[in-house]
């Protein structure tokens, strides 16, 4: 697939991109990515956000020094966390003349083909309003992400609603450069996978285990992403969201992140 011609996209973007290491938002880092976004929706683009992050602002706005262990203290840091994201969000997409909307999915929203027939009918309805979606699973009354089981974490969450609605793209923007050989952290001389035609269980092995302490995932979860939309005819991109600008680069064909190809034998759910 020639990705400059990729119309919609849906972009995850995970904790550790958009905040600082003491959980508060990296204002300037999510401004740039908005920017970005705003530009591609007025090139021609339908542009889909999941963003996680609601329980790292969380704590960050409330002063916590630590993420909190019990479920229900979870879920009212996220609550709060949710409310200041969505006000960041709606902001900086107004300073350039786009609107949002907030969806909040839990699976229980996803798991027959007439609920998520509708969750495809809203996302239609507010990308031919010109509105961009922006999906969270919502913590506040569903566990499975802060429990890390069942949809457990936006990477996830991102290749359900992508392979829902017909994607042409994922974008899974994170903390490293994309797929290693090895952790790039621990080894040297790890090298980067720029592409991969098929998710095999030597590729499953080098995602390791899971990603910073702000977040709930990691590779391994991403290599799940990846694996659920490209059996759907999705390509899938995993790349570093520091520098957001880089999308633009990646979309004209440069070798940034890691590429799975979407299979040739993928089917959406709803053509």
């Amino acid at each position: 697939m020639d990705l400059d011609n990729a119309k919609r996209i849906v972009v995850k973007v995970g904790t550790s991109t958009l905040t600082h290491k003491g959980g508060r938002l990296n204002l300037r880092r999510v401004e740039n990515l908005v920017k970005v976004l705003c530009d591609l929706a007025n090139s021609g683009k339908e542009i889909i956000l999941v963003s996680s992050g609601a329980l790292g602002v969380g704590v960050g706005k409330l002063g916590l020094k630590h993420r909190p262990k019990e479920n229900k203290d979870k879920q009212a840091v996220a609550a709060v966390g949710q409310c200041e994201l969505m006000f960041i969000y709606d902001k900086f997409f107004g300073e350039y003349n786009h609107n949002v909307a907030q969806v909040l999915l839990t699976k229980f929203a996803m798991d027959t083909d007439y609920k998520r027939q509708n969750v495809q009918n809203t996302v239609n309805a507010l990308l031919d309003m010109g509105i961009i979606p922006i999906v969270n699973e919502n913590d506040t009354v569903a566990i499975d992400e802060l429990d890390g089981e069942n949809i457990g974490d936006n990477d996830r969450l991102s290749a359900m609603v992508a392979t829902i609605v017909n994607a042409d793209l994922l974008i899974l923007l994170t903390d490293i450069d994309g797929l290693y050989t090895t952790n790039p952290r621990e080894d040297p001389n790890a090298e980067k996978i720029d592409e991969v035609d098929e998710i095999t269980d030597e590729i499953r092995t080098m995602a390791g285990g899971t990603g910073s302490s702000r977040g709930t995932g990691g590779m391994r979860t991403k290599i799940i992403a990846a694996e659920m939309a490209t059996e759907a005819g999705i390509d899938v991109c995993v790349m570093n969201g520091e520098n957001p600008k880089r999308l633009y680069h990646f979309l004209e064909g440069q070798k940034l992140g890691t590429l799975f190809k979407a299979r040739p034998s993928g089917r959406r759910q709803f053509r």
